[in-house]
């Protein structure tokens, strides 16, 4: 059974401590390539709102909602981009689809929480300086979304 062609609507979510420590996880897919969780909606009609806490769970084993990350804590940015597809992606996609629209999110999360990866997804994981965080990110929108972190969150907290 052939899996249906990805939406190319997704959201990017930068998990981050207090003091703007960042996850970062490595591709499993292609080594060296690091960044925050991402993933496309399931469905057109999925809120952006649980596509986050869906890709976040999925890639990361934290439960947005629960205890230790209320549902308070996942910061829709209400900003997009749109990029062109990597070329060694497209194949995922529905024939002629080349343009993403990437939503970003900032989900904020206690130091001391476990990390479970999808072996199939990621392989491993680390928790950076904002700045060294998105000096590992092979994506130049990932990059950029850890760098307007503190901005994103004193605008928010004004």
């Amino acid at each position: 059974m052939t899996k249906p062609p990805k939406i190319p609507e997704s959201v990017l979510v930068v998990i981050h401590t207090p003091e703007l420590d960042v996850l970062v996880i490595e591709r499993a897919d292609h080594k060296g390539f690091w960044q925050s969780v991402t993933g496309s909606k399931d469905r057109v009609d999925e809120p952006l709102v649980e596509t986050a806490a869906r890709e976040v769970a999925e890639e990361t084993g934290i439960l947005i909602g629960s205890e230790r990350v209320p549902q308070r804590c996942l910061l829709d940015w209400h900003h997009r981009i749109e990029y062109d597809i990597y070329p060694q992606w497209r194949h995922r996609y529905a024939e002629g689809v080349t343009r993403n629209t990437e939503h970003q999110f900032s989900l904020l999360v206690p130091h001391c929480l476990e990390i479970t990866l999808a072996p199939r997804e990621h392989t491993s994981h680390v928790w950076l300086p904002f700045r060294e965080a998105a000096d590992r990110c092979f994506s130049w929108s990932n990059r950029e979304a850890i760098l307007q972190l503190p901005e994103r969150l004193a605008e928010h907290n004004r």
